[in-house]
């Protein structure tokens, strides 16, 4: 059996000295989309953070191709190819469209993301490159998230709360983009709310209930009736 590209061994973390996961373990498979569901307070973008090295666990491991990130500084694991696109977007309101994805090429990690390839993938970004990030609305602000997050060509992409705050139709325009995404054999781990579109764009699912892996499984074999329990405790 091969080894994950991702792999999370029963991680606790901390926020000073409240505890937001317990045990935590989780797998990803190299090209495999992921998702993590759950009600906020789940433990879902605490689980991303701590991946991507905002914040480090306490006690457990977080291997990434085979080598440990879990002390790692965060511009250590995106240059090791770990990309966060992080809930609520957090462009920089001061820069332009263009400047904002130029900032996530900063590792000069090699790979297919350049400039051009973002735009062929969101025309509306090359339009209004030169604008100020503040003048893109709130779709085309987590397209702008999820460009700068590809200019590190990495090889996992996490993406937190996606569809949070945008109109259905955005939220499906978005996500019919990641299968081009995936396709350049990214694996992807997609924390969302809205467990519909989660399962839809997934192959295996997690699910989150006051920092504890509640359910887990191959998203075409968990019913309705698993998830539900799951991911309200009941």
């Amino acid at each position: 059996m091969s080894t994950p590209l991702l792999h999370v061994t029963a991680i606790d973390a901390f926020y000073g000295d409240f505890q937001a996961l317990f045990g935590v373990s989780l797998a990803v498979e190299a090209g495999q989309v992921v998702a993590v569901i759950g009600a906020n307070g789940a433990g879902k973008s605490t689980l991303l953070r701590t991946i991507a090295g905002l914040m480090h666990p306490r006690r457990g491991d977080i291997a990434f191709d085979g080598a440990s990130i879990a002390q790692m500084p965060a511009f250590d694991v995106v240059k090791r190819g770990v990309a966060l696109v992080p809930e609520g977007r957090r462009l920089f309101p001061s820069l332009s469209v263009e400047e904002n994805l130029l900032i996530g090429g900063q590792s000069k990690r090699p790979g297919p993301w350049t400039l051009q390839r973002i735009y062929n993938l969101f025309p509306v970004l090359a339009e209004r490159r030169h604008l100020p990030a503040t003048s893109l609305s709130g779709g085309q602000q987590q397209m702008a998230a999820i460009g700068r997050a590809l200019m590190s060509n990495p090889r996992l992409m996490l993406c937190d709360e996606i569809s949070l705050g945008l109109a259905p139709i955005i939220v499906r325009d978005i996500y019919a983009r990641l299968p081009e995404i995936a396709g350049e054999g990214l694996s992807l781990v997609i924390v969302e709310q809205d467990i519909v579109q989660a399962l839809r764009a997934a192959s295996h699912v997690y699910c989150l209930q006051e920092g504890r892996v509640a359910l887990e499984g191959e998203a075409k074999g968990l019913t309705r009736e698993a998830i539900s329990a799951a991911y309200f405790g009941v």
